[in-house]
């Protein structure tokens, strides 16, 4: 077996188990071998043709079979079978990337969707199984007037998929990311043992799973953080002429902290050309008569153009769920999703947003597609995976592509263009945020992850020294 990057780089430390590659196995079973593991085990090809595609609709690879544990001891006997024989595996909870990354080939794809149980909610946090989606989450903590501090604004996502990640939010300037909210994570290691871990309790691996992309351990459960949820939001979506007016306008609001969430996009026009959005919204409880004067006083918006809708908490929250059943009742929920998520330092995010929409049309992102573009602060971010540009202020910057059509070479086009794109924001001292569909190498993620791309290294080499977990991502390489 020729050696890959990781048994080079964890030969030095300690790690006895050898190292092969997470396209499959070294000596590669019958497709339907089945280990002597509970849970459910499927191999037929309808079950294998699913998890072989994503969301994102342009990366496809076709495990052996899909295994779905019913309890985290069914999970860690998989993957200390898979361990002794050098089988890839890769967790899925919604199958929401968007570039093969909850995939491998010829391994096995855990569905996570049986470990979704909640509860009990206590005053301040409650514990949930990984396989659950943030809106079931919302659903169970709303009725005792509770929310997780930072919601990303698609609730289908599953907690253990965001957790590896980050889960960025319109509360982030004030919590962070989703990963800096959780207390404690249940864990089943790459070797197959079932740890628990938080700030004070095993805190390297902590470290290593949030936003880890999945290298070192899946998530089996994890304790949320809670807040006291308002009542309403009145949301403000403002209009501005042009992208300059609309970040100055942004940056305003963020510093006076007028708005509980602020976000905003650049839009297609139909009329042609673009729209600069703001979109702020106010959170509060019974009377709401002097929201009005506090949320729009001093902007520079179009006001005429302005639209202000009041809604419940609950269903604010929810409101890209519409968009969703719109898509796909016109099939384009199923068209490739060809996305690039970046952020830009705030000291040339406006120069960097001009000159990259300058290149765009409207048919590169679509009739329902979007450049998100917002600034955030920083001082809440904890997660050491986390990658931002080192500013206080940072701007989400972020291709939201829904393309209107199937068609796969307007797909492929698109990810070399998200390449392009990205080297130039990287160029200009952004960063990725890894649900991106574009390639990323080896050195690519050494470059994005600095001095922190060695303490992940080490803690491979101690939590999946076997090289399985995870394939889509492959931060040291591979065979």
């Amino acid at each position: 077996m020729t050696p890959n990057r990781r048994t080079l780089l964890c030969a030095g430390l300690g790690a006895t188990a050898e190292f092969v590659s997470k396209t499959g196995s070294a000596t590669p079973a019958a497709s339907c071998d089945r280990p002597d593991v509970a849970g459910e085990w499927r191999c037929d090809q309808s079950s294998r043709s699913a998890a072989a595609s994503d969301f994102g609709g342009i990366v496809s690879r076709t495990p052996r079979a899909v295994y779905r544990p019913a309890s985290r001891d069914d999970l860690a006997a998989l993957l200390r079978w898979a361990t002794r024989h050098g089988v890839a595996v890769a967790a899925r909870g919604q199958g929401h990337s968007t570039y093969g990354r909850a995939m491998t080939e010829n391994g096995i794809v855990v569905d996570m969707s049986a470990l979704a149980a909640i509860g009990p909610v206590q005053a301040d946090r409650v514990a949930v199984e990984a396989g659950a989606t943030w809106d079931a989450v919302l659903a169970a903590t709303l009725p005792h007037g509770l929310t997780p501090p930072v919601l990303t604004n698609y609730l289908g996502l599953s907690v253990g998929g965001t957790l590896a990640i980050g889960g960025i939010g319109g509360t982030t300037s004030r919590f962070g990311f989703q990963t800096d909210t959780v207390r404690e994570l249940e864990i089943v290691t790459g070797s197959g043992d079932a740890l628990t871990c938080s700030a004070s309790v095993n805190a390297d691996l902590f470290d290593a799973v949030r936003a880890g992309l999945g290298q070192c351990g899946i998530v089996v459960r994890a304790t949320l953080g809670l807040v006291r949820a308002p009542e309403r939001v009145r949301r403000y979506q403002l209009f501005y002429p042009d992208l300059a007016t609309l970040t100055a306008d942004q940056q305003r609001t963020l510093a006076d902290g007028r708005f509980h969430q602020l976000q905003g996009a650049i839009l297609p026009n139909p009329a042609g050309g673009w729209r600069y959005q703001l979109d702020g919204a106010v959170f509060y409880d019974g009377d709401d008569a002097a929201l009005e004067h506090q949320a729009l006083d001093g902007l520079s918006d179009r006001r005429s153009a302005a639209i202000v809708t009041d809604a419940t908490y609950r269903d604010d929250m929810s409101a890209f769920a519409k968009l969703e059943q719109a898509l796909r009742s016109n099939g384009q929920w199923f068209n490739p999703h060809p996305w690039l998520l970046t952020f830009l330092r705030a000291s040339n995010a406006e120069r960097i947003a001009r000159d990259v929409v300058a290149g765009l049309t409207p048919t590169d992102l679509g009739p329902f597609g979007r450049v998100t573009y917002y600034p955030m602060s920083s001082r809440a971010v904890r997660t050491p995976l986390l990658r931002l540009p080192d500013e206080a202020v940072v701007f989400p910057f972020n291709l939201i592509r829904i393309p209107a059509s199937g068609d796969r070479g307007e797909a492929e086009h698109a990810v070399g263009q998200n390449r392009e794109l990205y080297e130039r924001i990287r160029d200009a001292g952004g960063v990725l945020y890894p649900v991106s569909a574009l390639p990323f190498s080896p050195d690519d993620w050494k470059r994005h992850l600095g001095a922190r791309w060695q303490s992940l290294r080490e803690a491979v080499g101690r939590y999946d020294p076997a090289n399985i977990l995870t394939p889509g991502y492959e931060p040291f390489g591979s065979a």
